[in-house]
């Protein structure tokens, strides 16, 4: 039988998410390949993958995918991996160039001008290099490990926008989950149990030794200090799809068919019963 193919992501926020891929034995029945988020959503699209973690605001956009319960990658408040750096003040703002490597964060800051900021801003595409974005626009949009590494002088303004959401609806933000797609369903082996390999794969990686393990990795790759990755991992980044970010992210699906991002709020369908999981920060 072929083995199931996953689209992972090559972020620091992911790893805890894949420690059993990379240092257990799940990875002996998957084909694993490494991306950005919307490349993710891009291959479960085209069938060129059948388990990947997706931007969130691309679930609503892929018909026939069902996602794995109590897993995401989450903010409770304050993520840092999601940043505005403004010439500006947030109001004051007309253009902005975007990273494009997750669609949600793109889209959760159309949604934040949109309801809280006074409108749509011209948004434009750009690679991750804040000094060329801000050369010909009033702000960037910075994502993952390109967020976190950035110095910023004081003569900018910096939006993280998840705070913002937060600030604003009083709401976590759930950017990311797994999602399937059902027609892979029927090649999964039943002795294969997806819910409780992922789960358990969450639950190893955030296990304080196997944390300190990845804030060693990760810190000779990035300009991170292994106090700040664990810092990060474990206060900013929420592992879980508790009820407080499942409504967070009903809210956002809800907003952003509101100003026209998606064509309807998709239901959200599970692999499996729902057991919402720890509400732990």
């Amino acid at each position: 039988m072929v083995p199931l193919r996953i689209s992972a992501i090559s972020f620091l926020n992911t790893a805890p998410l894949m420690w059993d891929f990379e240092h257990g034995d799940a990875a002996r029945d998957f084909v694993i390949e490494y991306t950005i988020p919307s490349a993710c959503a891009a291959a479960l699209a085209a069938n060129q993958a059948d388990i990947g973690i997706i931007p969130a605001v691309t679930y609503a956009e892929i018909p026939g995918l069902v996602i794995l319960p109590n897993i995401a990658i989450a903010a409770k408040d304050f993520v840092r991996s999601i940043l505005l750096v403004s010439k500006k003040p947030i109001e004051q703002v007309g253009t902005v160039a975007t990273d494009t490597s997750s669609r949600t964060s793109v889209a959760l800051l159309q949604v934040l001008f949109a309801k809280f900021f006074g409108g749509p801003r011209q948004l434009t595409p750009h690679a991750p290099q804040l000094d060329l974005m801000l050369h010909s626009h009033d702000a960037a949009l910075l994502i993952g490990d390109a967020a976190l590494e950035i110095t910023v002088g004081k003569e900018y303004f910096v939006y993280d926008l998840a705070h913002l959401w937060h600030e604003r609806t009083g709401q976590p933000f759930v950017f990311a989950f797994w999602a399937v797609r059902l027609d892979s369903l029927d090649r999964t082996p039943r002795d294969l149990d997806l819910v409780k390999v992922f789960q358990q794969s969450r639950d190893h990686g955030l296990e304080p030794a196997n944390l300190r393990v990845i804030a060693q990795q990760w810190s000779s790759k990035r300009k991170l200090s292994e106090a700040d990755i664990l810092t990060y991992l474990t206060e900013n980044v929420h592992y879980y799809l508790d009820r407080p970010n499942h409504a967070g992210l009903q809210l956002f699906l809800r907003y952003s068919q509101e100003i026209g991002l998606i064509p309807a709020a998709p239901d959200l369908r599970f692999l499996g019963p729902v057991a919402f999981g720890s509400s732990r920060k």
